[in-house]
């Protein structure tokens, strides 16, 4: 994207909800995306009641980093408008999808339009309310998808839609009551004892229990049987590695305790899933309907790794090694196979994004499962050309499942 912008392409900004996948794209593509950003602030001087307006200005704000004021902004926009139709690219569109939405941040929520750019599905953005979830008119569609992520602040209204979704109308994909099997601890304990498949329990503690043992007060094993260093640890209710630490002895701890506050913490044991070459490798798998569908591979040096920040842009090696993931994946589903079959029968969820990684001795090891992952075919075509016929398969899973559940077969 250039640096300046026409006044029809503001005016696309303006008059059209574009969803998030626009402004991951031109972050994405190097684009301008600050420029777009104030082209749009300026707009909204000029039409501050106009929701649409706001509600883009606010996930531009955020994927440029501008969390708590895209936040305020998108608040401003909810006070206006609680339904936002982003409608496809191909028209007439086959499907019309509702996704049950909350406020907040741009991932508490599952970012489905990234899957499903140029498909044929009008996506209808629905934010629940806070007391009554399903107050405001409810649009035509044909499938109704809760895309609310597991978090502590949204769990009475995730109880509250199971009544309302449990006789619904149409068919529902994720349906509320699963949507719990996605947390860290609830997942960790759900998924134990597979055959093949690692995910170390998540555990759940206070400041108070980490800071007698960072003090030497108390030992791990103290509070947490079986359980010794070297740790992982976290802020309960955090995302994408923010303030994630490894921790290898208790003067450590104590430092991340003085500097990272929270009410409470995750913690699980640490795994050295690194292979023979000193390298990790992090898979990012979607189950669809059951099925597994990569989204992408990512390699680095260090142990917590993002895509973005694994040199993946940088290093033509590290896609060679990607593409030949992607080509063989039958292969890896092949050696997983009664791991994934698991993970799809005890979550119970139709739309599943998994972290993954293999361990040396071939185990399938799970850091995270989430129905708010981002899945998408949006790197830059010229190095990563090989990534968009994979996503495609993803992407066209999608939409076979929305014919068979649409077409009388319940999810």
């Amino acid at each position: 994207m250039s640096t300046s912008h026409s006044t029809t392409h503001i005016d696309d900004y303006v008059n059209d909800f574009r969803g998030l996948a626009p402004f991951a794209r031109i972050n994405l593509e190097g684009g301008n995306l600050l420029a777009l950003g104030q082209a749009l602030l300026t707009r909204m001087g000029e039409d501050a009641n106009n929701p649409v307006l706001l509600m883009n200005l606010s996930l531009a704000l955020q994927s440029l980093g501008q969390h708590d004021i895209g936040v305020a902004i998108q608040g401003e926009a909810l006070a206006l408008q609680r339904v936002y139709t982003l409608k496809a690219s191909k028209q007439p569109a086959r499907f019309r999808l509702l996704l049950l939405c909350v406020e907040g941040d741009i991932a508490e929520n599952t970012p489905i339009d990234c899957l499903l750019e140029g498909m044929d599905i009008d996506i209808i953005f629905y934010y629940i309310t806070p007391n009554n979830p399903l107050a405001e008119p409810i649009p035509e569609h044909d499938v109704l998808m809760v895309g609310i992520c597991d978090a502590d602040e949204h769990t009475n209204r995730l109880l509250a839609l199971i009544p309302l979704l449990e006789h619904w109308s149409k068919p529902v994909i994720n349906q509320a009551p699963y949507i719990a099997n996605t947390g860290r601890k609830v997942a960790s304990l759900l998924l134990q004892a597979v055959p093949g498949l690692l995910m170390p329990p998540t555990l759940r503690a206070q400041p108070s229990q980490l800071r007698s043992i960072a003090q030497g007060q108390k030992q791990l094993s103290d509070y947490f049987r079986n359980l010794n260093f070297p740790i992982i640890v976290r802020p309960v209710g955090s995302h994408a590695g923010h303030d994630l630490e490894r921790i290898e002895q208790a003067q450590q701890l104590n430092t991340y305790l003085n500097h990272v506050h929270a009410d409470a913490f995750f913690i699980s044991s640490f795994i050295d899933y690194s292979a023979d070459d000193g390298l990790f490798r992090k898979l990012r798998v979607v189950l669809i309907d059951g099925k597994p569908y990569i989204a992408h591979l990512a390699v680095s040096s260090h142990w917590m790794i993002h895509y973005v920040n694994a040199g993946m842009y940088e290093d033509a090696q590290k896609r060679e090694e990607e593409k030949t993931m992607m080509a063989n994946f039958d292969a890896f589903i092949a050696r997983h196979l009664q791991s994934l079959n698991a993970i799809y029968q005890r979550t119970k969820l139709d739309y599943l994004g998994l972290d993954c990684a293999e361990t040396k001795e071939g185990k399938l090891l799970i850091f995270e499962i989430d129905h708010v992952m981002v899945v998408h075919d949006m790197d830059p075509v010229a190095h990563f050309a090989y990534k968009h016929e994979t996503v495609m398969k993803a992407k066209n899973a999608f939409r076979d499942m929305l014919i068979r559940v649409t077409e009388g077969n319940k999810i």
